[in-house]
């Protein structure tokens, strides 16, 4: 794998994320009668990792999140020694794709940063209100959940192809249940971005949409490496009849 042009990929993918994700939020949730709503928002984000993955994953693996190169790192599915290339990356693309938003989004009349730009946040800062508790349990638990299945998808035994609609998939449900909660974070780049631009109270509370998404992802991870994962030796033992072990 080329690290540069990896690291190129993570970047446009992470920006295609946040720019389609967000923006959806920011320029489509709510227009007169016609807005998207949560559920758009929700299949927007899933939406752009599904084709970022298929455009750019074999080149990178389609991380575009650092809270997944964490968890796919504790799952020793990812080298350490591309972690910190990644992030810049991820980071770099996201902060990107904020910026790109926020010229757009001003070029309405009436548009203010105070109206949240798609931040995440907790407390009266939170869609529906929910309290700093509810937040972290819900990041960690979602993240967490989220690495549990990138990584099953992306076993060697799992059905070749599909990995980027189960992702994406995932993605979507996680938004579906998540987004009244905190606005929906289970990634640290896609949080600090906007934040940066609302300033305030989003940077305020940016720290738990660092740390407790990287603390979901890390467990989904370690999980699925010790509690789910089948050694390569068992693999080969349970291979039914005229299939061949795997790796052959």
């Amino acid at each position: 794998m080329n690290t540069t042009k990896a690291a190129a990929a993570e970047f446009f993918g992470t920006f295609w994320l946040v720019f389609g994700g967000t923006g959806a939020a920011v320029l489509a949730a709510s227009v007169g009668n016609s807005g998207i709503g949560w559920l758009g928002v929700a299949l927007a984000f899933g939406l752009t990792v599904v084709t970022m993955a298929y455009a750019v994953g074999h080149i990178s693996g389609g991380h575009f999140n650092p809270a997944v190169t964490l968890g796919l790192w504790a799952g020793r599915r990812f080298p350490g020694s591309r972690v910190v290339i990644y992030i810049v990356a991820q980071v770099l693309g996201a902060i990107c794709a904020s910026a790109v938003l926020y010229v757009i989004a001003s070029g309405k009349a009436g548009f203010s940063l105070s109206d949240g730009f798609a931040a995440n946040g907790y407390g009266d800062h939170s869609p529906a209100g929910y309290s700093l508790p509810a937040a972290i349990v819900i990041e960690t638990l979602l993240t967490a959940a989220f690495l549990l299945v990138i990584h099953g998808v992306t076993d060697r035994r799992a059905p070749a192809g599909l990995a980027p609609l189960a992702i994406g998939l995932a993605l979507t449900l996680i938004h579906l249940i998540s987004i009244p909660v905190t606005n929906t974070s289970v990634n640290p780049a896609r949080s600090l971005a906007p934040a940066l631009f609302v300033g305030g109270w989003a940077l305020a509370q940016l720290w738990v949409f660092i740390v407790f998404p990287i603390v979901g992802g890390l467990v989904g991870g370690l999980i699925y490496r010790y509690v789910l994962e089948v050694p390569a030796t068992a693999r080969d033992k349970v291979e039914g009849p005229g299939e061949a072990p795997e790796g052959a």
